[in-house]
């Protein structure tokens, strides 16, 4: 049976790994925040995936479903599912694009945006929430920095 030195030594491992290796400290700070998002957007009967879907077409009009899997690093088959399900939902339609016949533009519909306006009601809450340990001057570095982390690179 383990010693509770041992236990104590192996519960403060963590905090010094995450010092030292700043990717492993992102990823489990990403995978944390995911789980809640994930678990608030059940709540709300809307996923993640569907709420950027339709954020972003909301904010910037019809876009193929190419676009939108760049734009929001989402895997283009979870894209297909994603608006497929929208689609069935009644929050989205999809129409060929005038400007590329192949592909379809995807549209948000006014089931969508009511759809969306409640979810973004419940972001505020949901971000005090995940990110209460830090202050709000805190929340804007770490929100700076993720943005350029997140930049194209040249």
């Amino acid at each position: 049976m383990p010693s509770t030195t041992t236990n104590h030594a192996s519960a403060a491992y963590f905090p010094r790994l995450a010092a030292e290796r700043l990717d492993i400290a992102l990823c489990r700070a990403s995978a944390a925040v995911a789980r809640a998002a994930d678990a608030r957007a059940g709540a709300l009967g809307l996923g993640v995936g569907q709420h950027l879907v339709l954020k972003m077409l909301a904010e910037v009009g019809p876009c193929s479903q190419r676009v939108l899997s760049d734009e929001l690093r989402i895997d283009r088959t979870v894209m297909v599912g994603i608006c497929d399900g929208l689609e069935q939902a009644g929050h989205v339609r999809r129409e060929r694009d005038p400007a590329d016949r192949r592909a379809y533009a995807v549209t948000v519909t006014d089931s969508g945006r009511q759809l969306l306006a409640q979810a973004e009601d419940a972001v505020p809450e949901f971000l005090d929430g995940t990110f209460q340990a830090l202050s709000p001057t805190e929340r804007r570095q770490l929100s700076s920095i993720l943005g350029k982390l997140l930049q194209p690179r040249p």
